[in-house]
């Protein structure tokens, strides 16, 4: 219950942070870090599926081959 409530209050202050008008008004900062982290995040969400993309390659080439030996 705790933690719903403190997931509440953070969620609030994060819509009124990014708010236009108010005290805080970081709505353009806010646009202006997704911009900046959009790429870099893109760049490692393509290299973790490429690594996961060769671990797969690699594992089903592996199953081949006990496949064959074991029908031997």
């Amino acid at each position: 219950m705790v933690t719903l409530l403190i997931g509440l209050i953070l969620i609030g202050f994060c819509v009124y942070a990014c708010l236009p008008f108010g005290a805080l008004a970081w709505g353009p900062h806010v646009i202006q870090f997704l911009m900046g982290f959009a790429p870099v995040f893109a760049a490692f969400a393509g290299l973790i599926a490429v690594c996961i993309g060769l671990a797969d390659l690699k594992d089903k080439s592996e199953a081949k081959k006990e496949e064959k030996s074991s029908d031997k």
